[in-house]
């Protein structure tokens, strides 16, 4: 009776952060299957999607460091509830404009969702700590967060290809704004706040330094795609954001209370479930788009591509999704039987297989989904696990900071990630002279041979850092416990 009085406020706490995933999931998801509407829409090429894309994560990438830094300090749900406000307020602008410039501000606005999910996993652990076994408490419940992310993307998915074939863009757009007033109003009356906050004050100078270090490297990267590869500006603005980061490194070693930790960065648990966010973030956020364009080009005109309608697409990743939500819920009981360790280099494993048959099988639509099921499973367990481990190895007073730093260099690199695809698919823009009369918009087949490449090596790259692991490590055993509490 204890254990169950003791866990009951805290699954009821998981049961409306899972409505804000499935709003979060539903955002992910309705826009993919009519990325090439909203494009003719706005008068740009498929490869010009990848603004869309670099752009919201490039903010993300902003946001995350000081919305999990201030989700410890004053209240994981205060900034729930603030990013929340923001995301819908983006969302209501997309359908009443046709202005790519005022589309692309409010589309890099909406990415405040990104927030949610590390500030929802600190808040649980927060609160599972006094539960006891905080650790396997918090990967089942970020399974549980994570597939209904999943089903809201699905969702998303499947009604967004279906409206789109029968509804004017305007109207469609408005859905995921209705869905996230709605996900704001949960959060503002069912979500309670995390028992034990730190408090301090926000470190500014920090947030600035990381700022213009990330706007330099990922402007630099636009501008590579804009001017080509011999571009100067562009690789003297790479330049000056790594020299940026290293000034911002140096500042928070000396630091009181710094924005982000650097010191995690040296721990042997963090490090490489970092770097292996960083190299996730290359698949799961910057190939969406290329996926999605890939599915809708003509191959009686192009040669390549597999000519879907927006509803085939939508099912497409509909099936994608299903498969990332069996890898959630099945995270946990296999990190039981195998440690985390070794279940966090399977799921690398499935996602460098899944995107790497894409190179010799990419020509049928079966081809396709047996591919994107394989990556998927890989991807849904790496999602719900790589917060939670982060949040099993920090120290205590810096788990918001932890899993916040999962999500952003997760979105570091699928930003990165979202402008060297869009350089890829550019290079050799193919012309054509199909119904839409679209001439010369699809990207080349070179240019998705090259993220599906890249997405399946980085993927590898993950297994062979994750062995390096403590084998204990993200788990409930004391050794990891007192590592972490070192760490």
């Amino acid at each position: 009776m204890p254990r169950a009085v003791s866990l009951g406020p805290l699954a009821a706490i998981v049961g409306f952060l899972a409505f804000v995933e499935f709003t979060s999931g539903i955002l992910q998801g309705f826009y993919t299957p009519m990325l090439t509407d909203i494009a003719r829409n706005l008068g740009i090429h498929d490869a010009d999607v990848n603004w869309l894309e670099g752009t919201q994560l490039m903010l993300s990438a902003l946001v995350v460091p000081a919305f999990a830094k201030l989700g410890d300090m004053v209240g994981h749900k205060r900034m729930l509830v603030w990013s929340t406000a923001i995301t819908a307020a983006a969302s209501f602008v997309l359908p009443f404009t046709d202005s790519f410039p005022v589309f692309l501000a409010a589309w890099a606005l909406q990415g405040f969702y990104v927030v949610w999910l590390p500030l929802e996993i600190a808040l649980i652990w927060s609160r599972s700590r006094r539960a006891g076994h905080p650790a396997s408490l918090t990967m089942k419940s970020a399974g549980v967060l994570v597939a209904a992310l999943e089903i809201g993307a699905i969702s998303g998915a499947l009604a967004g290809g279906a409206l789109i074939d029968v509804l004017p863009l305007t109207t469609v757009l408005l859905i995921p704004a209705i869905a996230v007033t709605a996900c704001f109003f949960v959060i503002l009356f069912g979500v309670k706040e995390s028992p034990e906050l730190t408090g301090g004050r926000l470190d500014l100078v920090g947030l600035v330094l990381i700022s213009f270090a990330l706007i330099a490297v990922t402007g630099g990267l636009s501008f590579l795609r804009l001017n080509g590869v011999a571009d100067p500006l562009s690789w003297g603005l790479i330049v000056l954001g790594i020299a940026l980061g290293a000034v911002f490194a140096r500042f928070e070693l000396r630091h009181d209370d710094p924005l982000i930790d650097v010191r995690m960065f040296a721990s042997p648990s963090l490090r490489p479930i970092f770097i292996t966010a960083g190299l996730f973030g290359v698949s799961v956020l910057g190939a969406q788009a290329p996926l999605s364009t890939f599915a809708r080009t003509d191959p009686e005109v192009y040669g390549y591509g597999l000519g879907t309608q927006g509803f085939q697409t939508s099912l497409l990743i509909g099936v994608y999704l299903i498969a990332m939500i069996a890898g959630a819920l099945s995270y946990s009981s296999v990190a039981r039987r195998l440690t985390p360790r070794i279940t966090l280099m399977l799921a690398s494993s499935l996602v460098a297989i899944g995107y790497l048959l894409f190179v010799p099988l990419h020509d049928t639509y079966a081809q396709t989904l047996t591919n994107m099921v394989i990556a998927g499973l890989g991807s849904g367990a790496l999602v719900a696990a790589l917060p939670a481990a982060a949040a099993a190895a920090a120290p205590p007073t810096q788990t918001g900071v932890a899993t916040g730093l999962t999500n952003s260099v997760k979105t570091v690199g699928g930003a990165i990630a979202s402008c060297v695809f869009g350089i890829a698919l550019a290079s050799h823009l193919v012309g054509g002279s199909g119904s839409d009369g679209a001439e010369g918009t699809a990207g080349s087949l070179s240019g998705y041979l090259t993220v599906w490449i890249v997405c399946g090596l980085t993927a590898a790259v993950s297994v062979v850092l994750l062995a390096f692991v403590p084998k204990l490590a993200f788990s409930d055993a004391p050794e990891a416990q007192e590592r972490a509490a070192v760490s």
